[in-house]
């Protein structure tokens, strides 16, 4: 027969009671420790992130924008149409070869024409004037002289027949009156002949005007017969220099008028590099300074030779006077990447250029721990920057290694692990 012992089971319930108290009270110290720990950083996968290195040296900053290849404005020919005209012929298609004699295409002007020949009548109306106008002129001038010469041999008489009076009149032998005569006529030729002298150069004078006069309307109408023929010859219309006819614009059957571009002739051998940089890059861009144009076909050498003072989209236009050979397939408008040398900083502090930042600033970006395994959220402070690398200017140091990629996804810690 089983006794019953209450206090037994009275032991074993405050047993259970005991152990259960306990239990509850670990549990609440492990949840009070586990909520006062931090989140454990976050792991980033270390062959997705980019790296590099704090250094210390000479550092090279430059400005790089893409462009492309345009003509210089002097090695470019523009031919305008001198005439209304209508073109009836093109011989030269975009992209041939031309040289200065080359016909591009041939216009037809029928009041050129006409022009041409009323001009080409007027000048020999004009020259047949002049040979009229010498010859009359030459004429009259002979018959003056001629009055002149008869006048001269008057006076050379008279004056002789009054020296003889005169040595008459001395030795008694004619009168006075007599003399006195022949001394009246000779001063009377005498003037006669001082005024046919006088006549005689102001007619020269006027012969040469008149001729002049009449040379000058001949020179008039030769200068309209060659304005009139060489709008006939521009009918024909040539390319004026070695290059390569850039552009076409009218087709058969169009008509034109004065001033119309017909074509545009290039030189291959003349281009120049027109980049746009960014404005915040192009403060410091000056005139002349050493640049680098690469045509993905080869790398030129050139020189900064204009800075457009205004700026269009955020960027600046600046064009590169290419002073090497242009490789294989240069041609206009093709694209190409520059790169322009600002100055070089003697001994500074530099690092690569990291994603999100711009120069003069304060940024965040994430230290690697000598081990490499975790980094942690820095301030930095940097200053100018170039194409690849920017200054250091406080909060790292010679040898740190440094995550530039975009770590804007992280923005919410400051520390990760790297795998």
């Amino acid at each position: 027969m089983d006794i019953q012992r209450p206090d037994i089971k009275r032991k074993k319930i405050r047993r259970q009671w005991i152990a259960g108290g306990v239990g509850l009270l670990a549990l609440t110290v492990a949840a009070l420790s586990v909520s006062k720990l931090k989140p454990a950083a976050p792991t980033v996968d270390r062959a997705t992130v980019w790296t590099d290195v704090v250094k210390q040296g000479p550092l090279l900053r430059q400005v790089r924008g893409p462009g492309s290849l345009v003509p210089r404005e002097d090695r470019i020919r523009l031919i305008p149409a001198e005439t209304e005209a209508t073109v009836v012929r093109i011989r030269v298609l975009p992209g041939a070869k031309v040289e200065p004699n080359t016909v591009l295409m041939d216009l037809v002007d029928p009041t050129v024409q006409q022009e041409l020949l009323d001009a080409q009548l007027q000048l020999k109306a004009a020259q047949t004037e002049l040979t009229n106008i010498k010859a009359k002129l030459e004429s009259d001038l002979m018959t003056q002289k001629a009055g002149a010469a008869t006048v001269r041999a008057d006076y050379n008489q008279a004056k002789l027949q009054a020296q003889t009076d005169k040595s008459l009149y001395d030795l008694g032998v004619i009168s006075g009156l007599t003399y006195n005569a022949s001394k009246g006529k000779a001063d009377e030729l005498t003037t006669r002949d001082g005024i046919e002298k006088q006549r005689l150069v102001v007619n020269e004078k006027a012969i040469e005007t008149q001729v002049a006069v009449q040379e000058t309307k001949v020179a008039q109408s030769q200068a309209m017969l060659a304005l009139k023929q060489r709008q006939q010859d521009a009918l024909n219309v040539k390319a004026g220099i070695s290059g390569v006819l850039s552009d076409l614009p009218h087709q058969v059957g169009e008509h034109v008028a004065p001033g119309t571009t017909l074509a545009k002739v290039i030189q291959l051998d003349q281009l120049k590099a027109s980049l746009k940089i960014a404005e915040t890059q192009a403060r410091d861009i000056q005139i002349g300074q050493p640049s680098e144009v690469d045509t993905h076909n080869g790398v030129i050498e050139g020189k900064v030779m204009r800075i457009d003072p205004a700026v269009v989209n955020g960027t600046v236009t600046v064009d590169v006077e290419l002073q090497g050979a242009l490789p294989l397939g240069a041609r206009p408008d093709l694209s190409v990447d520059g790169t322009i040398d600002l100055d070089r900083m003697a001994n500074v502090l530099y690092v690569g250029r990291p994603a999100f930042g711009n120069e003069n600033s304060t940024i965040s970006l994430f230290k690697l721990s000598p081990d490499g395994k975790t980094a942690v959220r820095v301030p930095v402070k940097v200053g100018k920057a170039s194409v690849n690398a920017i200054q250091v200017i406080e909060g790292l140091q010679n040898g740190n290694t440094v995550i530039l990629s975009d770590m804007s996804r992280w923005d919410s810690t400051d520390r990760i692990r790297l795998e």
